[in-house]
This record gives C-alpha cells, sequence and structure tokens, in this order.
C-alpha cells in the first residue's frame, strides 16, 4: 500500500476490520487473517479505480473476502490442514473453566465459527451476511445475484442447522457432567 494513494489509505483503515471479520467469519483461520486480508485489499487496490459504486464500498469489499476465503479453503487440503471439531473445542472450554471471562468469550467465537464453518457454503454466508454483518435481504440478493427468495430459504436452512448444532453440543455438554459427577 502506497502512502501516495490517500483515496485507497483511506477504504484500508476505514474497512480493515470489517474485513479482517468477514474473513474470519467465512472460515479463515487465525492465523491466516492477516495475509488474507492483505490479499483482499490489494485486490481492491488494483480494482478500486474500477468501483463503480452501484453498490456499498462494504458489499464490494465482501465479495472479495468472499473469494478470496473460498480459495483458502479449497486450498485446506493441500495444507493438509484438518478443520477443528466443535465438539473438541467444547471440551477444551470445559478444562480451563477457571480462565478469564475473555477467554470463555474467545472459546465461544471459535465455537460459533466451528458451527458457521459445518454450513454449506451458500448457507454460511448469507447468515454472515444477515446475522453479523447486519445487510438486509435485498442487498444479500444483489450482492451474490440471487433472489430474495432464495436469500430467505438459505438463512432459515442456516438457522435451523446452526440451532441443532447448538442443541447437540449442549446435550453433549450436559451427558459430560452427567458423567463426570
Amino acid at each position: 500500500m502506497s502512502e501516495s494513494d490517500p483515496e485507497f489509505r483511506a477504504v484500508y483503515d476505514a474497512h480493515f476490520n470489517f474485513v479482517w471479520g468477514s474473513l474470519r467469519r467465512l472460515g479463515v483461520r487465525e492465523p491466516d487473517v492477516l495475509d488474507l486480508a492483505q490479499k483482499v485489499f490489494l485486490t481492491a487496490h488494483a480494482k478500486l479505480a474500477g468501483f463503480e459504486g452501484r453498490s456499498r464500498l462494504t458489499t464490494w469489499l465482501f465479495a472479495i473476502c468472499q473469494r478470496v476465503a473460498s480459495d483458502y479453503r479449497r486450498s485446506a487440503p493441500i495444507r493438509r490442514e484438518v478443520a477443528t471439531d466443535a465438539a473438541e473445542l467444547e471440551l477444551y472450554g470445559e478444562r480451563h473453566e477457571g480462565a478469564s471471562a475473555g477467554l470463555e468469550s474467545r472459546q465461544r467465537a471459535r465455537l460459533a465459527e466451528a458451527i458457521l464453518a459445518k454450513l454449506p457454503e451458500p448457507q454460511r454466508i448469507v447468515f454472515v451476511l444477515f446475522e453479523l454483518e447486519e445487510m438486509s435481504g435485498d442487498d444479500i440478493a444483489e450482492l451474490l445475484a440471487i433472489s430474495v427468495g432464495t436469500v430467505r430459504s438459505r438463512l432459515r436452512l442456516a438457522r435451523e442447522a446452526f440451532a441443532r448444532e447448538v442443541k447437540r453440543l449442549s446435550a453433549a455438554q450436559d451427558a459430560s457432567r452427567k458423567e463426570a459427577v
């Protein structure tokens, strides 16, 4: 990034946290987020002059994040990574109950990310955009070039799957507590 490009610098400064959070919620592991955020901004820098303003800048950046995260997830087998199972995260959290509230909050966030990672990509993207990025159904439909009805359907399916996984993990946690007694 060049200091001689104040327009891009303003975009970078204003939207770095948005890009970072979007990549995390789209399944990018914490150690890789900075590299991929830079990739998003390199792409944005190269294409900023062609941005026509037909959508919000955050919508445009999210579309870039989506493509970068998708490429990242597809390359995971090449990197020989194994996705973390949500149940393992829950067990890890139980072993460290005396930790600070901040650690507990980070563990919950990791658990939520693990649940999101289990959703099919079309459902996860709609869920993240609607629930976490607080975009409207119309904006999501425009961004993804799908109908509002498809957005609603994917969101409903994603919410149901998310709730099922939370319920399953809660039942597993209750069962492990009963075994401990």
